[in-house]
């Protein structure tokens, strides 16, 4: 009999611990929120509507929900927020598309001379074109193909003389993107895939030269055909240290195929146009966004 009251009452006294213990673990806001024989000291949910209750009696109440929130200063149905600076977000947004409209030379993309057809995938542009029995695509992004210096003109411009300034006329934004020109011969396995880009300044390989190329090439490599991924396991020359009569032999070969110094223009124009769509498009999808449209 006196070994069972000594464990009832090392019973009661643990289970007093562990309620003390998990009290002093709790935060101080609600330190019955999880108490284990406190079964009617759980008013978690009646707390929190006295918290924000206006007709409370206690003078004192914790800004659970007290805390200011501006009110949308549009309605929506699309349940989300709306302020005044989206509303002038909006207005500036609409003013902006109405002036990339007007200096918008075409809404239709200019074609490309030499039998090129045109597919498009979002910003991805490729060129097809069947000569002779090769098959020679042309792939490029009109993504970040503005050049970095361009705002370095504009600046410089905005620096010239009132009178000088207002004579010139802003520079034109010109799209110039890297691309990758593919040639496929029907009996091949592999594809001649050469990197170019538009450099800076015109390349010039010889000083009697009367034209100078406006595109290079930057990589040389065969690639299995179909593939999108350039395989980094296949060997690729690169053209900064190569034979200048390697290298010309190289442009003359894609030049023979209908990619030269005419193409390079069109594809800059063709790029060009397709970069102020996107960029427009994108203009209203953000309007949109912000006035939830």
């Amino acid at each position: 009999m006196l070994k069972s009251v000594v464990r009832a009452v090392g019973a009661a006294v643990r289970v007093s611990s562990a309620t003390a213990s998990t009290a002093r673990a709790l935060p101080l806001c609600c330190p019955t929120l999880c108490s284990p024989i406190s079964a009617t000291a759980r008013p978690f949910t009646r707390s929190l509507w006295m918290l924000n209750n206006n007709g409370a009696s206690s003078g004192y109440r914790p800004q659970l929900f007290g805390s200011r929130v501006r009110n949308p200063s549009v309605s929506c149905g699309c349940g989300g927020l709306h302020t005044e600076g989206d509303k002038a977000f909006g207005d500036f947004l609409s003013d902006e598309i109405k002036e990339e409209q007007k200096i918008q030379k075409t809404k239709t993309l200019p074609k490309m001379s030499g039998g090129w057809e045109l597919g498009m995938n979002g910003t991805e542009a490729k060129l097809t074109r069947h000569f002779a029995g090769d098959k020679i695509s042309v792939t490029f992004n009109v993504n970040n193909s503005i050049p970095p210096n361009f705002e370095e003109e504009a600046e410089q411009g905005q620096q010239k003389s009132a009178a000088a300034a207002a004579a010139a006329e802003e520079p034109e934004i010109v799209s110039s993107p890297n691309f990758v020109v593919e040639v496929t011969k029907q009996a091949a396995k592999h594809s001649l895939v050469f990197d170019c880009h538009f450099p800076e300044d015109e390349m010039s390989h010889g000083e009697g030269e009367e034209e100078s190329d406006i595109f290079a090439i930057r990589e040389v490599s065969f690639q299995p055909e179909g593939d999108t991924e350039w395989k980094e396991t296949s060997y690729t020359l690169g053209t900064d240290s190569l034979d200048w009569a390697l290298y010309d032999h190289l442009m003359d070969f894609l030049s023979d195929r209908g990619v030269d110094n005419t193409f390079a223009d069109e594809l800059m124009e063709l790029s060009t146009a397709i970069e102020h769509q996107e960029y427009i498009k994108f203009l209203e999808n953000l309007q949109g966004f912000v006035k939830c449209n």
